[in-house]
C-alpha cells in the first residue's frame, strides 16, 4: 500500500493543493497568463487569416477585375464601415486624389505628396490594427519564466526552512515539496513557450501584410500619377485649340 499512498501524495493536483499560498498564487497567475496567451492566440490567427485573405481578394479585384477605379471607389464607399486592410487604404488615398485633383491650383506634385500621405496615415493605422495584442505576448513569453522560477525558489527555500527542524530527512519528506515548486517552473514555460513562437510567427506574417500594403501603395501611386499626366496633358492641348 505505501508506493500507492506515495504516488497519490505526489499527483499533481495533491502537490498543487498543499503547496504554499504564494507558489499557489504563482501557479494562478501562471494559469491565467496561459489562458490569456492562447486566447490571443487563436484571435490572431483569425484576424490575420482574414486581413490576408481580404488583400488578396481586393488586389484580384483592382488588377484582374477590368473596374474602372472610380467603380471600385464607389463601390467601397458604400460600405466604407465594413472594409479593412487595402480597402481602407485604397479607399482614403483615392478620396483624397478626387479632392486634391479637382482643385486647379494644386500642382501634380502636391496632389501625389497629399495623396500618399492619406494611405500613409491609414497604412500606420492598419497594421497597428494587426500588431494589437503582439506586445501582450511578447510580455508573457519574457515575464514568465522568471514567474515560475521566482515561485519554485520560494518553494524551496520554504521546504528546506521546513526540513531544517528535522533531524533525519528522508527522500520521501525532501521530494513532494521540491516537486510542488519545480511545478511552477514548469507552468512558467508552458505559459511562456507558445506565446514566444506565436509573437515570433504572427510578427513574421504581420511584417510581410505590411509589405503588402506598401507595395500596393506604391503601385497604385504610379497608376495615379500617370492619370494626373494624362490629365495635364490633355488641359494642355485643350489651351492650345483654343
Amino acid at each position: 500500500m505505501e508506493p500507492n499512498s506515495q504516488g497519490a501524495e505526489l499527483s499533481f493536483t495533491h502537490l498543487v493543493a498543499n503547496a504554499s499560498l504564494l507558489v499557489q498564487i504563482v501557479m494562478l497567475i501562471l494559469l491565467l497568463a496561459s489562458v490569456l496567451s492562447w486566447s490571443i492566440i487563436f484571435l490572431k490567427h483569425r484576424n490575420l487569416k482574414f486581413a490576408k485573405e481580404v488583400s488578396e481578394s481586393f488586389e484580384d479585384q483592382f488588377w484582374n477585375s477590368g473596374k474602372d477605379l472610380t467603380h471600385i471607389f464607389r463601390e467601397l464607399e458604400s460600405r466604407k464601415d465594413e472594409i479593412v486592410g487595402l480597402e481602407v487604404i485604397f479607399l482614403s488615398g483615392f478620396r483624397e486624389f478626387i479632392r486634391l485633383h479637382g482643385t486647379a491650383s494644386k500642382s501634380k506634385e502636391m496632389v501625389m505628396d497629399g495623396t500618399y500621405r492619406a494611405m500613409k496615415v491609414s497604412l500606420s493605422r492598419e497594421v497597428e490594427e494587426l500588431e494589437n495584442n503582439l506586445p501582450t505576448l511578447a510580455t508573457i513569453g519574457s515575464v514568465s519564466p522568471y514567474i515560475g522560477l521566482f515561485g519554485t525558489v520560494w518553494g524551496i527555500m520554504h521546504a528546506f526552512v521546513a526540513l531544517s527542524a528535522v533531524k533525519n530527512a528522508t527522500l520521501a519528506m525532501v521530494a513532494p515539496p521540491i516537486a510542488e515548486a519545480l511545478i511552477a517552473t514548469a507552468m512558467g514555460l508552458f505559459a511562456a513557450i507558445p506565446a514566444v513562437i506565436a509573437y515570433n510567427r504572427y510578427s513574421n506574417i504581420v511584417e510581410k501584410i505590411e509589405n503588402d500594403y506598401i507595395n500596393f501603395m506604391d503601385e497604385f501611386s504610379t497608376i495615379l500619377n500617370r492619370r494626373v499626366v494624362t490629365s495635364d496633358e490633355a488641359k494642355e492641348k485643350e489651351e492650345q485649340k483654343s
